[in-house]
């Protein structure tokens, strides 16, 4: 008897060159607190999070890529990309129906996401706001949403 592992739900998140260890610690410790599978950084890398109290890069799996190819090149089996970005493109949070496996990606607040990652991200999400907020808040108001009961989108 085999297992279809599609069905099983997971996401990971991370960030796309970072700014400050600060925002990477906060966002690990919601992340874990959450229900993500993994975190990740692309680009920027920073060895200690103060603000990781709870120690989430020991407690879950913690990927670093060097450039936003070899992480798309990486990204699990089945899962869809979400980049989280002000764009005009970029569906509103509060309608969309999270993929039951995703990885989402955010940017660094004073320069987003970059043009190929907003290319090859299956999706592009956004939220009310005025102005950008910080990456770990956004992060988390991302996850949230995801624990919110809304149907799941299937890989399309």
């Amino acid at each position: 008897m085999s297992t279809d592992n599609f069905e099983h739900e997971f996401f990971g998140i991370g960030i796309q060159n970072g700014k400050t260890p600060e925002n990477l610690g906060v966002l690990w410790r919601t992340a874990q607190n959450l229900g993500a599978s993994f975190i990740f950084t692309i680009g920027n890398r920073y060895a200690k999070q103060a603000c990781d109290t709870h120690h989430a890069v020991k407690a879950m799996p913690y990927f670093h890529y060097d450039h936003f190819k070899n992480f798309y090149a990486n990204l699990p089996k089945g899962a869809q990309l979400v980049g989280v970005e002000m764009k005009e493109e970029a569906v509103a949070l509060e309608e969309f129906n999270h993929p039951r496996r995703c990885v989402y990606l955010l940017g660094a607040e004073d320069h987003g996401l970059s043009d190929l990652a907003c290319k090859k991200a299956h999706y592009l999400v956004q939220f009310k706001s005025i102005k950008s907020l910080n990456v770990a808040v956004a992060g988390s108001i991302v996850m949230y949403d995801r624990n919110l009961p809304k149907p799941r989108r299937h890989k399309k």
